[in-house]
């Protein structure tokens, strides 16, 4: 028996293209090309249009992102755990929707007739729809055969839980389609591997970076996928440089077109959509916490009271971290349940009264404070190298540290609030550094004296007198009994670099002072702004921890998407009420589940054959195997596996890119057992899938078309107890 038959029975050969190919079914294979994608799309189109208007409430988590649309439209600064593109495209549709921003978006609030949310709606939907095309594309691509391609398009574009999320004002169809569109490319790349430098594969070099940038500007999560196109390279890379007839000349051309295409231009393009997030939210809003003073300030109708020029002693102030973490400096009247049992010191963002310090003589001067004494003994600037101690306006209590260890952080001390005017210790005592001056953004501006504390421009830290360490804002948080706030501690810093231990005096107040009303504060940086939102959004997406006191119906664990234990009421289930039922298809889900199984006996049963040299793999089939089992299956571990581990609140919505990757599994699965099968068993499997497809979308429709009337119509759909959906 010859080598080719052998690899044919083990379902490891390539099908040898016919040395001459009939003329009809290359045009109808160049037909089919065209006509399929299109009939994907239409249907796609139909189903995810369909009564999109159904619900007239704010559904699930429209309230959100509806809301961050706006906020574009009016132009107010706003804070979220994800990256600004997906709610910029938001914003864009509600613009061509006519929209005014004059909706707040309530959860389960009617939409006004002058709201045009089923336009807002079939734009974000369209994404999805073109989802569809995509996945037929891709399993060509990834050399599937003809009626295994059209299983998957199918597969995809009937997905309930893809139908029903397209339906609504969400990113998730935007992440869907940029992450399918991603892994597209990378498989386009697949079938161009040989034409290296040419401008086909040039272009979809540059294409497949487009779409990485895209998907990480939408959702972080767009990094999982970013993950496998990054292994992919990286094994093209490794095999290239063993292959004698590359010059090394062309190798390192290889390494740096794939730096520039796809790392340096997907940075690019989520720098850009943080240049237009800016540009756009000029004004103060909602998310003015999350930022820096000097970012704070330069917004419209800030609410900042900047003060007099130069701080003294009585000066009434708050300060700000300059850190990854930005807070205000906070004290409150809960005290730390373990350590030194004294009042609690946090970082909190917003404006509140217990954010206010009065600048007092240190207890080594022997100076004791005396409200009634004369302004002439109080005006005493605060310059670099001043001992003070800061005393809280709201608890009367002193800004302290102690060799206790802090709460959070390891290797640090405790800072608290203790004592009062008459007691105390020199441990109450700091030194002010100061690090940095900016001069006014108004050069005519006079210079002020770069040794003197002034509030917005100088740049400080404060050292404790006795323990040596500086005050500092960790970047981590307090569990509930400090309210999630942000830790502050005492940390030894051996660079006045440390950005943890830079402050600066945020709001100044002292009535013996007269105001400079001409001072234009400095502008802030953008490279500044832009890595301090996107901690401030790793610092959101980390407190997102399930709350052990309360019950969220909605949250599911990761265990349960792919054996479909449970799904999501999207919206109030009222009798009155067009309801949303977030599952995916049985069909799809549980075979791909399945499948991922099988996959993994395939993949150790070619690899004991391998090992024991009864088969041998070409380049060819081990590039086929890769691009078509391999990859899919690499993609839905690096989709999945992290909310297993992760311990923030989960839904069955993240599971969605991971479907799609099992999908594929599944289309491998079935390319694969069906390869050598006789025409009849094939076909007729074939048939039975393709039926089981369709008949599964018609049965469950409901969940993604909407559910109307009595409960009782739906029993039908309860297969499991925890399925509620009637």
């Amino acid at each position: 028996m010859a080598e080719s038959e052998k690899l044919e029975e083990k379902g490891l050969a390539q099908p040898m293209a016919a040395p001459l190919v009939n003329t009809k079914v290359k045009w109808w294979l160049r037909f089919e090309g065209i006509l399929s994608p299109l009939a994907y799309t239409t249907l796609g189109l139909c189903l995810r249009f369909h009564d999109i208007e159904k619900n007239n409430g704010v559904v699930w988590d429209e309230a959100h992102f509806g809301k961050f649309g706006s906020y574009y439209i009016k132009h107010e600064f706003y804070h979220d755990v994800h990256p600004p593109l997906g709610k910029m495209l938001v914003a864009l549709t509600e613009w061509l929707a006519g929209f005014d921003g004059d909706f707040d978006f309530d959860s389960n609030k009617v939409y006004p007739e002058n709201v045009n949310y089923k336009l807002m709606r079939q734009m974000n939907a369209f994404f999805g729809v073109l989802c569809c095309p995509l996945a037929y594309w891709t399993a060509k691509n990834m050399g599937f055969n003809l009626l295994t391609t059209h299983l998957v398009a199918l597969m995809i574009t009937l997905e309930h839980s893809y139908i029903t999320i397209s339906k609504f004002i969400l990113l998730d169809s935007m992440l869907l389609f940029f992450t399918i569109s991603t892994f597209a490319c990378m498989v386009k790349l697949y079938t161009l591997r040989k034409q290296a430098f040419t401008k086909p594969w040039s272009l979809w070099m540059w294409l497949t970076g487009v779409s990485i940038g895209c998907v990480c500007s939408v959702k972080w999560v767009g990094l999982f996928v970013t993950v496998v196109v990054g292994f992919y390279t990286i094994l093209e890379l490794f095999i290239m440089r063993f292959d004698s007839t590359m010059s090394k000349y062309d190798y390192m051309r290889h390494w740096m077109i794939r730096v520039l295409n796809l790392i340096v231009s997907p940075f690019l393009i989520y720098l850009f959509c943080f240049m237009i997030h800016f540009t756009l939210l000029y004004k103060s809003g909602t998310g003015d916490a999350a930022t820096n003073t000097l970012f704070q300030i330069n917004l419209e109708g800030n609410e900042i009271y900047s003060g007099p020029r130069t701080v003294v002693f009585g000066s009434h102030i708050s300060i700000r971290s300059h850190g990854l973490s930005p807070n205000l400096l906070h004290s409150h009247v809960q005290t730390y349940p373990e350590g030194s049992n004294q009042n609690q010191v946090t970082g909190y963002g917003f404006a509140d009264e217990n954010n206010v310090w009065q600048v007092r003589f240190s207890r080594s001067s022997g100076v004791v404070w005396n409200e009634n004494a004369t302004s002439s003994d109080k005006l005493v600037p605060i310059t670099d190298g001043t001992e003070i101690r800061l005393f809280h306006k709201e608890q009367e209590i002193n800004l302290h540290s102690h060799e206790i260890p802090s709460h959070v952080s390891k290797g640090n001390f405790e800072v608290s609030g203790y004592g009062s005017e008459s007691i105390g210790d020199s441990k109450d005592d700091w030194v002010v550094e100061i690090v940095r001056q900016l001069d006014s953004a108004d050069a005519t501006y006079p210079k002020e004296e770069y040794d003197v504390l002034h509030p917005l421009s100088t740049f400080f830290r404060l050292r404790h007198k006795d323990l040596g360490c500086y005050l500092t804002s960790t970047g981590f948080s307090y569990p509930a009994w400090g309210f999630q706030q942000a830790e502050i501690v005492c940390k030894y810093s051996w660079s006045k670099h440390d950005k943890s231990t830079w402050w600066n005096v945020e709001e100044h107040w002292n009535e013996n002072l007269d105001i400079n009303a001409d001072y234009v504060p400095p502008k802030s940086k953008f490279w500044t702004d832009f890595v301090m939102i996107n901690f401030a959004m790793a610092s959101s997406n980390n407190a997102l921890v399930e709350d052990g006191d309360k019950y969220d119906n909605l949250a599911s664990k990761a265990w349960e998407w792919p054996t479909l234990h449970k799904g999501l009421r999207m919206c109030t289930w009222g009798v009155d009420n067009t309801r949303y039922y977030l599952m995916g298809s049985p069909f799809n889900t549980w075979l791909s589940t399945v499948s991922l199984v099988v996959f993994l006996i395939i993949m150790a049963k070619l690899l004991y054959q391998w090992r024991r040299q009864t088969v041998a793999i070409t380049e060819d089939q081990f590039w086929s195997l890769t691009i078509q089992g391999v990859m899919p299956f690499t993609a839905w571990g690096t989709h999945y596996m992290p909310f297993v581990t992760m311990g923030r609140v989960t839904y069955v919505h993240h599971y969605l890119p991971a479907l799609y990757f099992a999908v594929l599994v599944f289309g491998f699965v079935v390319d694969y057992l069906l390869r050598c099968s006789k025409k009849l068993i094939k076909y007729a499997v074939y048939l039975i899938l393709f039926s089981g497809c369709i008949s599964c979308y018609i049965y469950f429709s409901p969940m993604c078309q909407g559910m109307t009337g009595m409960w009782t119509n739906y029993l039908y759909l309860q297969w499991f107890k925890p399925w509620d959906i009637a």
